[in-house]
């Protein structure tokens, strides 16, 4: 009698029997009555040979999900790109980082940022690493500043020794933190030319709340200096300019003083123009430094008081005037951080320069740290300036330095006003990033 049997699991073409093994059965199991020998052994995590995957479409799916990520291949295009993204970027950096003109590292890194559309982040940096300045207290180092020697008539070829036009000793500053500290608005001779004192410094305050901020203040006599324009490195970087971006060894007989420019070109709302060449765009209504070919500067407003002509060699144009006909317009407390540049932690008080000119044609110059604008434009009336205009701002990017011919007249050492400025100051001595002011003497 033949037993009944069932399909079995594993059967593919027909019932498996059941049942005591039958007389060809050996211990392997192969050769059963009913059996079917399978033509593949399934792996880890597969269905049975000719079944379905244990969960169906939902056990399907969930293995696909469980495939490594990075064999994805949106994963690795993904990978792919972000590689090729962060090479760039080191690159960029890795340039701004070693070009020649001078900068700590955060300082470089600051300016890339900036000049990669990253402003608001370096802002922000700054904004929660700004230190307000310290209210009352007296200056860390002396007012009454070291003496400063001649420069010997010998010192550049051709130099003229007939009768050149003189100015006594600017009168004393009043201080406008109240009492002065001795030499306080005091001048000294910073630089002589034929023995005739052509450059007078001084130290004066600007507050009568943070009383341990001095700023450094020069005046200049056109009679007896000349002023080149000296482009920058980086800005406005490589041009025919036909001026290097330093002061190389050869060219220093007769260097008297150098002192910083504006903002960044691109930021200044103006342009740059030297020897035929131009960067930016010469702007009518921007404040402006225009050299002239006989080596005097003159300072106004561009397409106003001062045009091109035949005798201009040089512009440098730097947002708009903070002294106009003897006077402070109110413009100077309007939108400070957006119209007067970004600072240090969106802070009114931070470094600033500026330049100005007086009714009988001396130069100017004031820096100093914890300035607002209008404290800036009031040390520059306080010293004569009728017309003056803000320079650059924040530590990094100003300094004001002298030289003393002492024993080298062709290699004089540089001294910085202000002890407490954070440039070197042989700044000038190698290739700087931004443009600059030279005065030689006549």
């Amino acid at each position: 009698m033949q037993r009944s049997v069932r399909p079995g699991p594993n059967s593919r073409t027909g019932p498996r029997a059941y049942g005591p093994p039958g007389p060809d059965y050996d211990e392997s199991g192969y050769g059963a009555p009913g059996y079917d020998e399978p033509d593949c052994e399934p792996g880890y995590g597969e269905a049975p040979c000719g079944g379905s995957p244990p969960g169906g479409r939902r056990g399907h799916q969930a293995r696909r999900a469980r495939r490594p990520l990075f064999r994805r291949r949106w994963v690795r295009v993904m990978l792919a790109l972000l590689t090729v993204f962060f090479v760039l970027i080191a690159w960029s950096v890795g340039n701004a980082l070693t070009a020649p003109g001078g900068g700590t590292i955060s300082d470089r890194l600051a300016e890339w940022a900036r000049d990669h559309y990253l402003g608001p982040v370096v802002t922000f940096g700054e904004w929660l690493t700004y230190q307000p300045p310290k209210v009352g207290g007296k200056p860390s180092f002396s007012l009454t500043g070291p003496g400063a020697g001649q420069t010997p008539p010998s010192a550049r070829p051709g130099a003229k020794t007939h009768t050149i036009t003189t100015y006594a000793p600017p009168a004393p500053l009043p201080s406008l933190a109240g009492k002065p500290l001795p030499g306080e608005g005091q001048w000294r001779v910073l630089a002589s030319v034929h023995g005739i004192p052509a450059i007078y410094g001084t130290y004066l305050r600007a507050s009568s709340i943070y009383t341990s901020y001095v700023a450094g203040i020069a005046s200049l006599n056109q009679n007896l200096v000349r002023f080149e324009l000296r482009p920058g490195s980086e800005d406005p970087g490589p041009g025919n300019w036909k001026a290097p971006p330093w002061i190389p060894p050869g060219t220093r007989a007769g260097l008297l003083a150098t002192f910083n420019s504006g903002f960044k070109i691109a930021q200044s709302d103006g342009g740059f123009y030297l020897n035929g060449a131009t960067a930016g765009t010469l702007a009518n209504g921007v404040a402006s430094v225009v050299y002239y070919r006989d080596g005097h500067i003159a300072v106004g407003v561009w397409g106003q008081t001062l045009h091109m002509t035949p005798d201009v060699v040089g512009v440098r144009q730097n947002l708009h005037l903070i002294v106009e006909n003897g006077r402070i317009p109110s413009s100077v407390d309007s939108n400070v951080e957006t119209s007067w540049g970004a600072t240090l932690g969106g802070g009114y008080y931070v470094w600033r320069s500026g330049i100005g000119m007086t009714q009988d044609g001396r130069v100017i110059f004031v820096y100093g740290p914890a300035l607002n604008v209008r404290e800036l434009a009031e040390l520059l009336k306080r010293a004569g300036a009728v017309t003056a205009m803000q320079l650059d701002i924040n530590p990094e990017w100003m300094s004001f330095m002298y030289y003393l011919p002492k024993h080298h007249p062709a290699d004089p050492t540089p001294v910085a006003l202000l002890p407490d400025q954070m440039q070197a100051p042989n700044r000038y001595y190698s290739i700087t990033g931004r443009d600059f002011t030279a005065v030689y003497s006549r």
